[in-house]
């Protein structure tokens, strides 16, 4: 029988957690070990990420291809199930744009469920959730993706060893919890809320400017903490409350946000301007809870601008469909 190809998949029981001496929540090694990149072409495991890589390592611009990630699925309070998804694109510096259709698709009900079509560099998490019954049972949600030639799938399945829960979900996201030793005060931090002002579907013309804006609430349980300014060698990220703005389907290269926002993706170099950047603070909160943005488009078609607030260990998203005229 042949083996089917997979990209990136981490059991929810794999991700094991061990006690620090300061009582902070870590990830063992041994999570790195049920890895698996499905391609010859990485010469570098992808968790080695930052300035401080050894020689014998290679980092690649361009060129190379994307792995989808299953993350794990969650359970919804009506019985129904969410699939979560994520990516690794190989590449350190080329930002593909795939459009939704044979190369970029989520099957069965697909092709499209609500994945990106543009993809940021290097190791990008919980990026997109498909819903699917309460009777979808042993059969598989299929993510594939095809980017410089190459073809690569993850599949989602609800076998239990693939659970998300609270924790669980926070350390997938920042791996320690910094500035909290206590398991109960990590499971009772909420996501953000984020509320769009005004409508989610927008039209406008190229060149025209478009201002969107979004209110952010935050429990404020986890604090404003700085990453260290040492090298990033694991996925730790600053903590306390950030939002930006950025694009999540259409070329991000024709578009303009302004003011310019900070990275959403693993840039774990020093001044990556990045959360996974060393020394790198959230911005100071508004006191409004305001998080405006000027968006300004170069080309025609239709683009999904998304905002995101995290505080350091959960997220919400929200989309804009922006549909540009010439």
């Amino acid at each position: 029988m042949n083996a089917r190809p997979i990209g990136i998949r981490i059991p929810a029981a794999g991700l094991k957690h061990v006690r620090a001496a300061t009582g902070a929540v870590v990830l063992a090694t041994t999570a790195l070990a049920l890895v698996h990149v499905a391609s010859g072409q990485e010469k570098r495991p992808f968790w080695l990420d930052g300035d401080n890589i050894p020689p014998f390592y290679e980092k690649r611009a361009a060129g190379q291809n994307i792995a989808p990630a299953f993350e794990g699925w969650e359970q919804n309070p009506d019985g129904t199930f969410n699939m979560v998804f994520g990516y690794f694109n190989r590449n350190w510096e080329e930002q593909p744009d795939v459009p939704i259709g044979p190369d970029n698709n989520v099957e069965p009900g697909g092709p499209d469920q609500g994945q990106p079509t543009h993809f940021f560099p290097r190791r990008n998490k919980l990026v997109f959730r498909v819903r699917v019954p309460k009777d979808f049972g042993d059969k598989d949600l299929v993510w594939t993706l095809t980017v410089n030639g190459k073809t690569e799938r993850a599949y989602a399945t609800l076998k239990p060893d693939y659970i998300i829960e609270k924790l669980i979900l926070q350390t997938i996201a920042a791996v320690t919890i910094r500035g909290v030793r206590d398991d109960a005060v990590i499971l009772a931090n909420m996501p953000p809320v984020v509320q769009l002002e005004g409508d989610s579907r927008r039209t406008v013309k190229v060149g025209e400017p478009l201002r969107l804006n979004a209110l952010v609430t935050d429990d404020g349980i986890y604090k404003a903490l700085p990453l260290s300014k040492g090298p990033n060698f694991s996925d730790n990220t600053a903590m306390g409350l950030r939002v930006a703005w950025f694009v999540y389907r259409g070329p991000a290269s024709a578009v303009r946000f302004s003011p310019e926002q900070f990275k959403v993706y693993q840039d774990k170099q020093p001044g990556g301007n990045s959360p996974w950047s060393p020394g790198w603070a959230p911005p100071p909160i508004p006191p409004d809870g305001k998080f405006p943005v000027t968006v300004t488009f170069g080309a025609p078609g239709t683009f999904v601008v998304r905002v995101l607030a995290s505080d350091g260990g959960l997220e919400t998203a929200k989309d804009v469909t922006v549909t540009v005229r010439p």
